[in-house]
């Protein structure tokens, strides 16, 4: 009896924390390094004119591999945005990040003296990786096939994903939430949310926040040749990326950056900003199911577009535009595709497009691109084209999704989706600020 009264727990009054009223956020910036361009607007037109960024990859040779082509960035400069030292040792991944994160705060009218009269306490970076450093490992391991005493000695720092949101928190002073999230491909969608959710909760005013990949390097080709994860289309590059048609035989990689400013409401009508739309929430979920392939009945996508409409008190009806995922893989398109029609497909007003048939597939920095390209949508009352959707399979309403032309549309709510290796799945919901 005296150790059953010894065990048993003492009963403490919990106290429930004041419910506060949920901030609101929107977006008042926005910066891309892209194969289609490096401002929004150049960005976005492309995508509205059916340009494709896929092309021979230039940057090695490729010739035995079975894969040569990618949306790779033939042009990219660093002037002006990143110090010239940190530049010739930084991976390109961190170049991107820095760089789009930093034309996104010009493209918000945040100059270097606005800024500095920001509680800088209150602004963030969350900008995330899916690979990191990927030739600065490769190079620091080729290195030390010589002499651990050849190895850059920023191989470390400058390899991990959390590096490229550190470095432009330092440059710009800016002390609140500081972190990179590494989900594969869903990676932009993760750090655009929990930024949000920092603004939401009352811990940050401002938040930079997206994503940034730069794979193109052989290990990295070779890394998804092996996984049989690429397109083989190496005669007709800006045929390959191929969404929903029957003749899609896998993705094609890109590399860039997304970056968003997303700012509390309020702090953003006091400074006299633009708003260019309205962020109402998202979810996450996992598939739990498998490494590479989707959950066969798409329970894990499902969930996470539920779960993101519960967040932001939205009805479904209110889905308009859906900017997909879609990377132009097999069983990936038709699985997200069942989803979404089975989500919204009572509404006819719905259009749905996949931004990778013309950028290819930019990894971890995919939803942040994608998310311009939702906010765009809703700017400028244009979504743009689906490319090469010119055998679409069978179980595939065309009526739902975009064709080869741009269309009006006048998009009430966005919902853009990310999904990664691993099972993790990402939806993002964005709309006209009121």
């Amino acid at each position: 009896m005296a150790m059953a009264v010894a065990l048993q727990p003492e009963r403490r009054t919990v106290e429930k924390k004041p419910d506060v009223k949920q901030r609101r956020v929107v977006i008042t910036g926005m910066g891309v390094v892209t194969p289609l361009g490096h401002d929004p607007d150049v960005f976005y037109n492309n995508l509205l004119d059916g340009v494709s960024g896929i092309s021979e990859i230039e940057r090695f040779d490729c010739s035995t591999f079975p894969t040569r082509i990618a949306g790779e960035i033939k042009s990219f400069s660093t002037d002006g945005w990143v110090a010239p030292k940190l530049a010739r040792r930084m991976d390109k991944f961190m170049l991107y990040l820095i760089t789009a994160g930093k034309k996104a705060l010009e493209h918000g009218g945040l100059t270097e003296e606005l800024r500095n009269e920001l509680d800088k306490t209150r602004c963030g970076v969350l900008i995330g990786s899916a690979m990191g450093g990927m030739k600065v490992f490769n190079d620091a391991i080729e290195a030390l096939r010589v002499s651990y005493k050849k190895m850059n000695p920023f191989c470390v720092p400058f390899a991990t994903t959390n590096m490229g949101s550190a470095i432009l928190a330092m440059d710009l002073g800016w002390m609140g939430p500081n972190y990179s999230i590494s989900t594969a491909c869903a990676t932009s969608n993760f750090c655009i949310l929990n930024a949000a959710n920092h603004i939401r909760r009352g811990e940050a005013d401002v938040m930079l926040c997206g994503g940034s990949d730069a794979p193109l390097i052989p290990i990295g080709l070779g890394g998804f040749v092996a996984c049989r994860a690429l397109s083989q289309r190496n005669s007709d590059p800006t045929k390959a990326s191929r969404p929903w048609d029957v003749d899609r035989d896998g993705f094609v990689m890109g590399e860039g950056a997304g970056v968003l400013v997303l700012e509390e409401l309020e702090h953003a009508k006091q400074r006299g900003a633009k708003i260019y739309a309205e962020f109402l929430g998202g979810s996450f979920t996992c598939d739990a199911y498998h490494m590479t392939e989707p959950h066969p009945e798409g329970r894990g996508i499902i969930l996470c577009i539920e779960k993101a409409l519960a967040d932001s008190g939205v009805a479904r009806e209110e889905i308009n535009y859906v900017n997909a995922h879609a990377t132009s893989t097999q069983s990936g398109d038709l699985k997200e595709y069942e989803a979404i029609v089975r989500c919204f497909g009572q509404n006819p007003q719905l259009r749905v497009n996949s931004t990778k048939s013309m950028t290819g597939h930019l990894i971890g920095a995919a939803g942040g691109i994608e998310a311009v390209a939702a906010i765009q949508a809703i700017r400028t009352g244009w979504v743009h084209p689906n490319l090469n959707l010119e055998n679409p399979e069978k179980i595939v309403d065309v009526g739902v999704l975009v064709g080869s032309q741009k269309e009006r549309c006048k998009v009430n709510v966005a919902l853009s989706n990310s999904f990664g290796f691993g099972g993790h799945n990402s939806s993002i919901l964005f709309a006209t600020f009121k």
